[in-house]
Parts: structure tokens; C-alpha cells; sequence
């Protein structure tokens, strides 16, 4: 199936396994995977693009550089472009599955953002990772990479999550720039994300702003605001929307207005930041309203 240069492909494979596949086009055509496998094995194969998998659930086992690795659940799977490999299930009860599939050439230019100078390809001499704290940032990420969010949170969660994966455990090290106090910048992309805030912003959008790398504004602006851009962004949406619903303006252009994809995407927005959907806030509002009319204030 395609849809606005999407394209998802759901099939069942064999004994009750089944399997997703998708790609985000704007995240350089980046390729996505989930399934649940219980009797399907991969025959041994190769790509020529890194591999980096999560077990959500179960054990998974593959053959990998003449050796078997086994992968319990939270273990996270990297394996470099051009290596060949198996897997299948190491349990009777199978495994739950999600990988995505980047380039050689976005882990590099993730690499350079990060060492702030042009670097090489990553290595991984490990194929099978410990490290909880990666997989919940990088099962985020997946996850959001399924979901009807902006633009601006796909792209920072990407970069976050694949530039911690470098960071922490790549062969050759990185060293990252020290942060420094940025309040002026930190200033102006907070203005212009409230100003624009019903416009699709990206990333590099901000980034320009500032001239900085994607990768340090993401450092800084959690360091000085205590909220990643989008969250920072969501924020915005969510007061800006209050103030349309308090007076009246209809759920769907308050979406629109506030630069909500969707109708579900609003909502979903709205009530993790405010605890009620828009339609329960709006009906609250006016409620409160007829109840003390302006008229009556002094």
C-alpha cells in the first residue's frame, strides 16, 4: 500500500507470524520493521545497510561472523552493512521484533553532527548490545516513526536516538562539544517556534535559525529548557488551542489553526498535556463561562 510516498506492507508468514514493513521518505527514505515471529527463520543473508533491531519481547538467536548470538528481550541487534547473518526464534514462544534499516550514509552523517567534524562510517565490533536505557530510547523512536506526529519529533528522536547509539557504543570514540549557556538562541528559537507554531517546522529549520548542528541544539535546548523542541513545540500548539476553544472557534479549525495533521493527533496531543480531550475542555470553558459572564466581572 502507498500513500503520500509512504508505503506499508503488513503480510503474515508462516504458523501465525506476521510482519510490517514501512518507510518514512522525509527521514531519507528510512525502512522500518516490526513482526512476531515464532517458526519463521531468516535464511543466512546480507544488506548493504546497517541493521539495528530490538527484541520487545521473547529471545531471538542468529548466526553472525561464524558465531551464534542470542538476544534476550530489551537487547538491541546492530549489524554493520555487507555482513551476512541469520535469525529465528531461541524460545518455543518466539519473539517480538522491531529494526529499522538506515544507510551507510546517514549513520555517517549522524556521526559527523555528533564529532562536530566530517567523520567515517560507524563500526559496531559488537553485534548484540546491552543497554536498557538505548533500547527504550530507540523503541520511542520506532514507535513514533509509526505514529501520525510532527515532522520536528520524528527527525529529533531519530537523530537523538541513532546519535546516542554512536556515541555509546561505535568503536571509535567521539568526543562530544561542551555545552555552554545559550540563552539568547535559546530565546530566539522559542519565539519563533511560538510564532510559527501552526507551520510544518523541521529540524534544520532551527538549526539555520542558530547555526548550529541539529545534534548540539538538541543538547541544548533539554539543557536550558528542560523539554526537547518538539515537546517545547507540542506546548505551544496545546496553549494556543486553549485559547481558540475558550472562545468558541470549532475543534477542527482550532486543529487546523494550532498545525495538527489530524483530527486524533490533536486530541491525543491536548490530553496528555492538558488530562481532557479538546471537545471536554471546550465544553468545561463554556459551561464556565455561562456561569460567570463577563459582564458580572468587575
Amino acid at each position: 500500500m502507498k500513500c503520500n510516498g509512504w508505503f506499508t506492507v503488513t503480510r503474515p508468514m508462516s504458523n501465525g507470524d506476521n510482519a510490517k514493513l514501512w518507510s518514512v521518505p522525509h527521514l531519507h527514505h528510512l525502512k522500518l520493521f516490526r513482526a512476531n515471529i515464532i517458526k519463521y527463520a531468516f535464511k543466512r543473508h546480507a544488506h548493504d545497510y546497517f541493521v539495528i533491531g530490538m527484541i520487545e519481547e521473547g529471545v531471538q538467536k542468529f548466526d553472525y561472523r561464524s558465531a551464534q548470538f542470542v538476544t534476550p528481550t530489551q537487547g538491541i541487534i546492530v549489524l554493520n552493512p555487507g555482513e551476512a547473518h541469520t535469525g529465528e526464534a531461541a524460545v518455543p514462544t518466539g519473539f517480538r521484533y522491531r529494526a529499522l534499516y538506515p544507510e551507510a550514509e546517514l549513520l555517517q552523517h549522524i556521526a559527523s553532527e555528533v564529532g562536530e567534524r566530517q567523520r567515517d562510517i560507524p563500526f559496531f565490533s559488537k553485534p548484540v548490545i546491552d543497554d536498557v536505557a538505548l533500547f527504550k530510547q530507540i523503541q520511542r523512536m520506532h514507535t513514533a516513526l509509526e505514529d501520525d506526529i510532527s515532522a520536528l519529533e520524528q527527525e529529533s528522536r531519530l537523530l537523538w536516538a541513532l546519535g546516542q547509539l554512536i556515541v555509546r557504543h561505535a568503536d571509535a570514540p567521539l568526543p562530544m562539544r561542551t555545552l555552554k549557556q545559550e540563552r539568547l538562541e535559546i530565546k530566539r528559537l522559542k519565539h519563533y517556534m511560538e510564532e510559527r507554531c501552526a507551520e510544518n517546522i523541521k529540524l534544520a529549520d532551527l538549526a539555520a535559525l542558530v547555526h548550529w548542528s541539529p545534534f548540539y541544539l538538541l543538547r541544548v535546548f533539554h539543557q536550558e529548557v528542560g523539554l526537547p523542541p518538539h515537546a517545547y513545540l507540542e506546548s505551544v500548539r496545546v496553549r494556543h488551542a486553549q485559547r481558540l476553544l475558550s472562545q468558541g472557534h470549532p475543534l477542527a479549525d482550532v486543529a487546523y489553526a494550532t498545525g495538527y495533521s489530524s483530527q486524533s493527533h490533536f486530541s491525543n496531543s491536548f490530553k496528555y498535556f492538558i488530562g481532557v480531550t479538546p471537545g471536554q475542555y471546550a465544553k468545561e470553558v463554556n459551561i464556565l463561562q455561562d456561569n460567570y459572564p463577563h459582564d458580572d466581572l468587575s
